[in-house]
């Protein structure tokens, strides 16, 4: 059995879980989140608990899960608490502006980079240098994240770049002239 998959999913007072076929609803106070949920994993809602099981013990059933039974987890804590991941820019002159709901960046460019977020995801900027993604979505803020940092690395010889709030860059030395 898997020790994630068998873990039954705690749904506080001001969330709801709704089954659908095989959509499974989920409402809180921050918002609304669905998902499909693979048509062999078993789900049911009791009680105000929500349990996955599975029907055998196939390698691809016990995969399913742990992952089913996690997804409804992040679901339940997105729309109680919400997501919010939080990037750092290094390097002169690089900073980051928010025009509206737009994001402009810039970080060595000739150009600036613009960033429209995607329906669910909000941006602050809370320095030039800092900014946070959040959103109720899990997946969703740690794409929209990781599509900003790609833009733009981290370096390994002076670490300037996009990273994420205390990721650690690992340097390389830097050539050494002959004597």
């Amino acid at each position: 059995m898997s020790r994630v998959g068998k873990n039954p999913v705690v749904l506080p007072a001001s969330v709801s879980a709704t089954l659908s076929g095989s959509i499974l609803t989920v409402k809180g106070p921050k918002g609304e989140l669905k998902t499909a949920i693979h048509k062999d994993m078993n789900v049911a809602i009791e009680d105000g608990q929500v349990t996955v099981t599975r029907p055998s013990d196939l390698k691809q059933h016990r995969a399913l899960h742990g992952t089913t039974r996690a997804n409804i987890q992040n679901m339940v804590l997105g729309v109680t608490e919400g997501y919010k991941k939080t990037l750092e820019l290094v390097g002169v002159g690089y900073k980051v502006e928010l025009l509206g709901s737009t994001l402009i960046m810039n970080i060595g460019f000739s150009h600036q980079m613009a960033f429209i977020p995607p329906k669910g995801i909000t941006f602050e900027v809370a320095t030039p240098t800092q900014l946070h993604i959040s959103g109720i979505d899990k997946q969703l803020v740690g794409q929209m994240t990781a599509k900003i940092r790609a833009v733009r690395p981290p370096e390994p010889y002076k670490g300037k770049g996009i990273k994420y709030a205390g990721e650690l860059i690992r340097r390389k030395a830097g050539k050494t002239a002959k004597s």
